[in-house]
């Protein structure tokens, strides 16, 4: 799923009608469509971002729940495709009503055609995403057909183009004013006609595999990253490139540390006697125990930082800091000696305030 606001995608706000949300999808599908940016990553990149906030904006349930949800609401589905109805929404709506199909995201008929993306998520524990780890997924995908080489004939036969259709797979009819494109009958949409099919793949040039793919997710990764493994989803039809498979990684949450991007941050206990006089502590770090020095007459709340006790810095060098939230605790029961000493200080401090004094009112007060 895209990491950015699905509203802030289509450049529309929160309240925006059905219409506006239609509106604003087939202007981006115009702008940043494949067939208009050839070669251009980046352009096929925001068009799927678009096409994925419209399928959701668009429909009133799971526009519901991401209102009010956000991304957690809409779920994960294990290695779903991306729905290409979506793409060719105005396909539907402009392109084939006015003989532009195929300008639009509609399915061109018996030629190459890209093959879907997939999509999938992973779970790691919060110490392997400080370090990177490897894991190796199982895909069920669509691939090309070995013994047809994806062209879905026998050995040595030939397909014949449509006649009805031409080799375009699709057909138009009048009714009334307008002309609708629709599928070719006699060939079913492929363009062609194969009277020897392949036996292994029964002449669709692809069949379902499982592969074990490997997959490197790198250090510091934050929870719910999406990783692109080009060229990893299913094949494409009739020589078409093949898709792209989307890893999101789910990071667990640490038992002591909480995570701000790179920064860590912690919560440690310490007496009072022992902030009022200054310490050195021993608190954990994802590398192991480390030493921490605490100042003199540290106040509940301070906070020592220990630098480059973070995670690593995601595409940077370094690492974030490790972020110590001082927690001063008073004991409840104390010793007469240690009672004793602690009224003589405080008799000595009158009616100054300061770290023993309060520490005595604490006490006396749970007491």
């Amino acid at each position: 799923m895209s990491a950015r606001d699905y509203y802030e995608v289509l450049g529309i706000g929160h309240g925006a009608a059905r219409e506006e949300i239609k509106a604003a999808y087939r202007k981006l599908a115009v702008k940043y469509h494949p067939d208009r940016n050839p070669g251009d990553a980046q352009a096929e990149e925001r068009f799927k971002e678009a096409a994925e906030a419209y399928a959701v904006l668009s429909d009133s349930d799971k526009r519901a729940r991401y209102d009010r949800f956000g991304q957690a609401g809409l779920g994960e589905q294990p290695f779903s495709g991306f729905d290409s109805s979506v793409f060719g929404d105005f396909a539907d709506i402009l392109g084939n009503i006015f003989g532009f199909e195929g300008f639009f995201g509609g399915r061109r008929r018996g030629g190459p055609e890209r093959g879907s993306d997939l999509r999938t998520s992973i779970a790691i524990s919060f110490a392997e995403m400080a370090v990177g780890v490897e894991r190796l997924l199982t895909v069920p995908r669509e691939e090309s057909c070995e013994a047809c080489a994806g062209s879905g004939l026998a050995p040595g036969a030939k397909a014949e183009t449509c006649r009805s259709c031409g080799g375009r797979g699709q057909v138009r009819v009048s009714q009334g004013f307008f002309t609708m494109v629709r599928p070719c009958p006699d060939c079913g949409g492929a363009g062609r006609k194969v009277s020897n099919p392949c036996q292994e793949c029964r002449g669709d040039g692809r069949v379902e595999r499982r592969r074990q793919l490997k997959v490197t997710v790198p250090a510091g990764i934050e929870d719910g990253t999406r990783l692109r493994m080009v060229g990893e989803g299913e094949a494409g039809v009739h020589g078409g490139p093949a898709g792209d498979l989307y890893v999101i990684v789910r990071v667990e949450p640490h038992e002591l540390f909480v995570r701000d991007g790179a920064d860590l941050h912690l919560e440690q206990e310490i007496s009072a006697f022992r902030a009022a006089l200054g310490a050195e502590l021993e608190v954990p770090t994802l590398g192991g125990a480390e030493k921490l020095k605490v100042p003199a007459g540290a106040q509940p709340g301070d906070t020592v930082v220990l630098r480059g006790k973070g995670l690593p810095r995601v595409q940077r060098s370094g690492k974030g800091d490790l972020v110590v939230h001082l927690q001063v605790t008073v004991p409840r029961k104390l010793t007469a000696k240690q009672r004793e000493l602690i009224q003589a200080v405080v008799a000595e401090e009158g009616d100054r305030p300061g770290v023993f004094r309060r520490v005595r009112d604490l006490i006396e007060g749970s007491g």
